[in-house]
């Protein structure tokens, strides 16, 4: 039987229509890590890991005859905090993700942006003003 692994606080996990898609695209956008992809026969990813800014994020390729949806829910976003709030942005946008919410200092003091991503996931990219 295979341990466990033990990674601590909360885990985001959804689906996206290409995984190998969006694997090299959150590498270009995000500096993500790849730590472990599982693929069935046809090809498609089961369980991809990724680390992004020290965290763990994970996602499949829709499996529709198993009830796995074919893009994320709308009403979730996923947000970075980091040192340099620009950089990232830079970063994202560069590689592709699209304006959400344009660059400004949010009511609660700190520069806070959003992007989506050509998979349907929405970034927050959060950092000191």
């Amino acid at each position: 039987m295979a341990e466990t692994m033990k990674i601590p606080g909360v885990i985001a996990y959804f689906t996206v229509s290409d995984t190998r898609a969006a694997t090299a695209f959150y590498e270009k956008a995000f500096g993500a890590k790849l730590i472990d992809r599982r693929e069935t026969p046809d090809g498609r990813s089961m369980h991809v890991h990724v680390e992004i800014n020290g965290g763990a994020m994970m996602f499949n390729d829709p499996f529709p005859e198993h009830g796995t949806p074919d893009e994320p829910k709308k009403n979730v976003t996923l947000h970075i905090i980091v040192d340099d709030a620009d950089a990232w942005w830079k970063r994202a946008t560069e590689a592709g993700a699209e304006v959400v919410v344009p660059l400004e200092v949010a009511f609660w003091g700190d520069k806070y942006r959003q992007v989506k991503d050509a998979f349907g996931v929405t970034w927050g990219i959060v950092g000191p003003a």
